[in-house]
């Protein structure tokens, strides 16, 4: 049975932590390697990623600082262009985007959704092919609208009847004829945290399967023929497991094909059922195989297609948190420790809900460590807090650390390679991390952290 976050935190909301089972001092020094990044290592005690160790990047760049293992990260967009090959990966930006990542990208032979003019403009300004990118986004402009028509994006996901209607005025008035899909709500229940699931009717993204909002869209779309209408997507949310969410999302879809075929004659080549899949934060976490993961969906999707008379079409997959996720930690410096009597240890940090929302905002869990050094001391119970005026400004909410832990010991959080940049701000006027890549013991700035000339920057 799949596990997921708790809205609260805690996905062992039925034990206290004081109820949990003894930890030794020695499961506080184990690396997991289901968790930290895959050249994660302990060396004289210390955590090494990439062959580099942690003490010389805080010395070098400071914390808090986002670490990414780029053997980790390209190894993972190897694995999923391996498992899907003949069908289509597009890396979802969203989790991560800089212009190493598209780099990358394009040196594996991975494709790249945005969905923003900024995540665009990332990917154009290093060279991306862009008819190996797709737009998404709910509400798109104008100005990113023209902008994907002007660079010859691959496919344009439209969200709603009106940007049906903007997309058309704007391919007319430019000359061109983009390939389009329909992003639909299937009504899939995947379970998962509210803020994060996107296939039910109830909420911003999409066009309704059941209330037959996205067959109107095709029909207003194949009423264009300055739009080319070439497919379906569907993404049914985050931090997903296992792959019955999207065996139901594949059956709804071909039904809707078929009625396609049915009402208008026209068989879509091509089927794109999103991403979300899941990846481990703490122990007992399952993440998905990724060669399983690619051959359930295409022996679904296959399945239904040949059961309702239909051409299996071209499949697309768009992973984001997958590639990224593992392979980044954040690391930050201890700076005081507070004992609640009868309760846990508050052990406060030089970062915050600035650089990691994603715990505040819908109750995600993390795996943390003392890595500056190993430790024979008792485990403590400890709360990770950051150094704002939130109380709810909480990274890890209940974990243990050794009870000899001292300000200026170094505590690195696993698996934060993804959503935890992307959503970063100046909070309380703390400036951006940077974010250093690793590889074969050498360290490279891939991002600029930010200075305080670079938050007093427009201000006049």
């Amino acid at each position: 049975m799949s596990r997921f976050a708790h809205p609260a935190g805690d996905r062992h909301a039925e034990m206290l932590p004081q109820e949990r089972p003894p930890l030794a001092p020695a499961d506080l020094n184990r690396i997991n390697p289901a968790i930290w990044p895959r050249t994660s290592t302990r060396t004289d005690g210390a955590l090494t990623v990439g062959g580099v160790d942690v003490r010389d990047l805080a010395r070098e760049y400071g914390t808090p600082l986002y670490v990414l293992d780029e053997d980790d990260v390209r190894s993972r967009m190897r694995d999923y262009a391996t498992a899907f090959a003949g069908s289509e990966v597009h890396y979802a930006g969203k989790a991560f985007l800089c212009k190493e990542i598209v780099r990358w990208l394009e040196a594996e032979g991975l494709g790249l959704d945005v969905a923003s003019n900024g995540e665009l403009a990332v990917a154009l300004s290093v060279g991306f092919p862009a008819e190996r990118i797709t737009m998404h986004g709910n509400n798109k402009s104008v100005a990113e609208l023209t902008r994907a028509l002007e660079a010859g994006v691959g496919h344009i996901v439209v969200d709603s009847y009106d940007e049906i209607a903007r997309l058309g005025y704007l391919a007319e008035q430019h000359g061109k004829r983009p390939k389009v899909m329909i992003r639909v709500t299937t009504g899939v229940e995947a379970h998962t945290h509210e803020f994060i699931a996107t296939a039910h009717d109830d909420q911003k993204f999409g066009l309704s399967l059941n209330t037959g909002a996205a067959a109107e869209a095709v029909r207003r779309i194949l009423a264009l023929p300055q739009l080319e209408l070439v497919g379906l997507h569907s993404h049914i949310g985050s931090q997903i497991v296992d792959t019955a969410g999207f065996e139901v999302a594949a059956r709804r879809l071909t039904a809707l094909l078929v009625q396609i075929k049915d009402e208008h004659g026209v068989v879509l080549p091509e089927l794109d059922l999103g991403g979300g899949y899941g990846i481990a934060y703490v122990e007992g976490d399952e993440a998905p195989d990724i060669k399983q993961l690619a051959d359930s969906l295409r022996e679904i999707v296959a399945k239904v297609c040949v059961d309702a008379g239909l051409p299996v079409p071209r499949l697309t997959v768009e992973p984001g948190r997958t590639v990224v996720g593992p392979g980044g930690i954040t690391l930050y410096e201890v700076g005081t420790i507070k004992d609640v009597e009868g309760l846990r240890t508050y052990v406060s940090i030089d970062g915050g809900m600035s650089d990691n929302v994603r715990t505040a905002l819908y109750g995600a869990e993390y795996t943390a460590a003392l890595v500056s050094r190993a430790s024979d001391a008792e485990p403590m119970l400890s709360r990770l807090v950051g150094k704002h005026c939130e109380s709810g400004d909480i990274i890890v909410r209940d974990f243990h650390l050794p009870a000899d832990l001292a300000p200026g010991d170094l505590i690195a959080v696993a698996a934060t390679g993804a959503y935890c940049r992307s959503l970063a701000s100046n909070y309380n006027y703390l400036p951006r991390p940077a974010v250093v890549a690793v590889s074969n013991g050498a360290s490279r700035v891939i991002m600029q952290g930010e200075t305080e000339d670079d938050l007093l920057r427009g201000q006049l």
